[in-house]
């Protein structure tokens, strides 16, 4: 399933990049942004690139913007994959960062952003399958899944919190048609609320690494940014 298609348009990593900054959190170097007074969080999950990607922060300081505090953590310990080692494709990557070690590091920042006086935390996730955990074992109260991949059908069966999944009309990892069975599964439970969009015209990948200077592809990404964003505010409200 790990196909090139999840691997794309790979970003130019900036550890400065945005304008919050890093600190540890639960163990992990996390970039934070927002106030620290705020009782909401995000925690957003980044694709394989990871934490220092500068689209993913500056979308993280337009969630923080809107009053949440936002918690990007650095799942892979400065090993983002790096498609240019040929000695370490991605699947070798991989079996040093599955999504259920990425589950398991998300609980005690989890912890400490309740300790800091968080009441509601929303995930988003870019790849991951860390969401749709959170989402079955009750550590969050909202999810956003942005062109999964990785995720079955059982794993959207088991989701307790309001869910939504935006997806890519041009994606091998979680095709139109995959989307639309996570949408019928959803409708069959009434106990949680779900929103399910596909997003003409664009690939997997395509709500973080889109170019700054393809004018439709970042209409297409903010779009889906707003989607996030109107969902976390009406769940963690």
């Amino acid at each position: 399933m790990s196909g090139p298609q999840c691997c794309e348009n790979p970003p130019a990593l900036n550890p400065g990049s945005g304008v919050g900054h890093v600190e540890e959190l639960g163990g992990l170097n996390s970039y934070v942004s927002g106030s620290a007074d705020s009782r909401l969080a995000v925690l957003l999950v980044s694709d394989i690139y990871g934490y220092e990607a500068p689209n993913l922060r500056k979308l993280a300081d337009k969630v923080a913007a809107a009053g949440f505090y936002v918690v990007v953590p650095d799942y892979f310990h400065g090993d983002p994959y790096v498609p240019e080692n040929l000695e370490r494709p991605l699947p070798v990557w991989l079996k040093d960062h599955g999504a259920d070690k990425g589950f398991e590091e998300s609980k005690p920042v989890i912890e400490a952003l309740k300790q800091k006086g968080i009441a509601k935390i929303g995930a988003g996730g870019f790849c991951g399958v860390v969401i749709v955990q959170l989402a079955q074992h009750g550590y969050i109260q909202a999810a956003v899944l942005l062109h999964p991949s990785f995720v079955t059908l059982d794993d959207i069966k088991a989701v307790k919190v309001p869910t939504a999944v935006l997806g890519a009309e041009i994606d091998q990892m979680s095709p139109p048609e995959l989307v639309k069975q996570f949408e019928e599964i959803l409708n069959s439970k009434p106990e949680v609320d779900s929103f399910v969009k596909i997003f003409p015209g664009v690939a997997h990948g395509w709500t973080v690494r889109y170019s700054t200077e393809d004018a439709a592809a970042l209409k297409s990404a903010e779009e889906a940014h707003e989607d996030m964003l109107a969902w976390f505010s009406k769940y963690l409200q």
